[in-house]
């Protein structure tokens, strides 16, 4: 079972892995969200994840719509997205887990706006956007 939390205690969640597709997003968005220069994210089977308490502190920040960024509104900490063109998935800021997983990131996506400070010093396959998902 994956359990994580955000900055302030507030809120907690779990979910069943394995984490899905697993990667590090050079984005703007991703950036901006995290405040660090990129985000590593995974998704979990939506119908496995559940808020076990703090509901009542969730936020949402719809950036297009069908597509939310959820966290903690007390601490700011990023915890999920939710996607509505994939239902079956919530994709899990994977700094926020309190448990060790094995899983590993598969890639760097959106390497296109990712900023020229930034050095990718791994062997990770490399996506200009984002390839598609499964």
């Amino acid at each position: 079972m994956l359990k994580g939390s955000c900055l302030c205690g507030g809120v907690h969640y779990e979910a069943q892995g394995p984490i899905l597709w697993m990667a590090r997003c050079h984005c703007t968005q991703c950036r901006k969200a995290s405040g660090a220069e990129f985000a590593t994210n995974g998704s979990v089977k939506a119908d496995t994840f559940r808020v076990t308490s703090g509901a009542e502190l969730l936020a949402e920040y719809e950036w297009t719509p069908g597509r939310a960024r959820v966290f903690c509104r007390r601490c700011g900490s990023p915890l999920f997205k939710r996607d509505a063109s994939h239902p079956e998935q919530v994709r899990l800021r994977l700094g926020g887990l309190d448990t060790e997983f094995e899983e590993r990131p598969l890639a760097h996506v959106w390497v296109s706006e990712k900023p020229a400070w930034s050095e990718i010093a791994d062997a990770l396959r490399q996506f200009d956007q984002a390839p598609p998902r499964s």
